[in-house]
């Protein structure tokens, strides 16, 4: 009896659950009415496999790239630009005719100095800016650290230390400092100073901004020097190590004012057009191979004819 009983209980409870509406096991908190239209906001795409890159051909990255409708990389070099130096002489300096020769009297030289009387008042303006810049400012002060710039430069070239080098010249003079100066042993001695140095031009200009303003101040050397020049193999080149020579030059000196850490380089040499030419350099070169002779063509030996008898 009791076990009849028991089993229409479980029979009455099973009928009742199976009545009572389905519930899931899910633990997540939203509602699972919803998956279709989760589902839709999310996107599969294939991405891209970078390590398999490096080994494509060109033709397969090239149907790749048109497969995700992408362009092809646009190979862009960009120019260095430096402004530290400008790339040249604003406004050079013309050297009066036979400078630096007492005894010359020229029509050309007279005409040149009243051009100079004329330029004075540029260059006592531009003076004037780079005070503005450098309070310390001083012409004749200056010459003396100009010829401290020459020398160190030029020592520096000397011992082939280009570190130093970069210190006293702009990155438009330095190639042409070193040029032509591989494999070569060069001794240079500053003597004395015939004249002292004095500042007879002096310029400024604006690059790119107007704030951006650099200075030239060109300087006159007249000196007493002496060079030699040996190649490779030990071989007197150019100069002497005995004999002196007197060397009058105008030496540029650039100055980025608007750099709070500016200094002043040696940054080009004006050569007037009437100084004499250089001493021809004693280079070593190949002696040219001998030019064949052309041979001459043999002509037959004429047999003398036979006397008759």
């Amino acid at each position: 009896m009791a076990n009849s009983i028991m089993f229409k209980v479980s029979t009455l409870r099973c009928a009742l659950a199976f009545l009572q509406p389905c519930r899931t096991t899910t633990t997540k908190h939203f509602n699972p009415k919803f998956k279709k239209e989760r589902a839709g906001k999310y996107l599969k795409i294939k991405l891209p496999d970078f390590d398999d890159a490096g080994e494509m051909s060109p033709e397969k990255m090239r149907q790749k790239m048109k497969e995700r409708g992408m362009l092809p990389p646009r190979p862009w070099v960009e120019r260095p630009i430096c402004i530290s130096a400008t790339g040249g002489v604003f406004e050079p300096y013309i050297p009066p005719e036979g400078d630096g020769k007492a005894s010359i009297v020229s029509p050309t030289r007279a005409k040149q100095t009243v051009q100079l009387l004329e330029k004075k008042s540029k260059s006592m303006m531009a003076v004037r800016k780079i005070k503005s810049f450098d309070e310390d400012f001083n012409t004749n002060e200056f010459c003396s650290q100009a010829q401290s710039i020459y020398i160190k430069a030029h020592e520096s070239l000397a011992n082939k230390d280009k570190a130093s080098l970069r210190l006293y010249v702009t990155e438009k003079a330095y190639p042409e400092f070193r040029h032509n100066s591989h494999l070569k042993t060069i001794h240079w001695r500053f003597l004395e100073s015939l004249e002292p140095p004095r500042v007879v031009h002096a310029r400024c200009t604006d690059i790119v901004t107007k704030e951006n303003i650099f200075g030239q101040v060109t300087v006159r050397f007249h000196t007493r020097q002496q060079l030699a020049v040996y190649d490779r193999f030990g071989r007197l080149l150019h100069g002497s190590e005995i004999l002196a020579k007197d060397v009058l030059e105008y030496i540029v000196f650039e100055k980025h004012l608007a750099n709070l850490y500016g200094t002043w380089r040696i940054h080009a040499k004006i050569i007037p057009d009437w100084a004499p030419p250089k001493d021809p350099s004693k280079l070593t070169r190949i002696m040219p191979e001998p030019e064949p002779q052309p041979l001459a063509l043999e002509q037959p030996e004429e047999t003398p004819a036979i006397a008759d008898k």
